[in-house]
């Protein structure tokens, strides 16, 4: 056998483990990703059992969204009325700069319990 036979066999063999290793990583990669889209489908079909339970009530739902969607004309014609017959003047909001409460003078029960009277 010449060299030049030899060194055809020895690159044809590499060549043959190259693709076999090649064909190894890949079918490992593939399993990977079949089992992950194992996991998604099995989720699918979760989220496809949990709609159906939905469903039903979907015509409810649509039919209250389609009153209250005729409704809204009428109400932003009724705002609309409102609005044009408010009046605002702001000098009756103008005060002495001081913060007040809405509810008054608050008063705390930590003050009675040592014996300060605040009247």
């Amino acid at each position: 056998m010449s060299g030049m036979q030899l060194f055809t066999v020895i690159d044809i063999a590499a060549l043959i483990a190259g693709l076999a290793v090649y064909l190894y990583i890949v079918s490992t990669q593939l399993k990977t990703v079949a089992s992950g889209l194992e996991e998604s489908a099995d989720l699918v079909w979760q989220v496809k059992s949990d709609a159906e339970a939905i469903a039903p009530g979907l015509t409810s739902i649509n039919t209250t969204g389609a009153v209250t969607a005729g409704a809204l004309p009428l109400l932003y014609g009724m705002g609309e009325a409102i609005v044009v017959g408010a009046t605002f003047n702001h000098d009756d909001h103008v005060h002495d700069g001081t913060n007040k409460p809405a509810m008054g003078t608050r008063r705390s029960r930590l003050m009675e319990s040592v014996g300060i009277d605040l009247d």
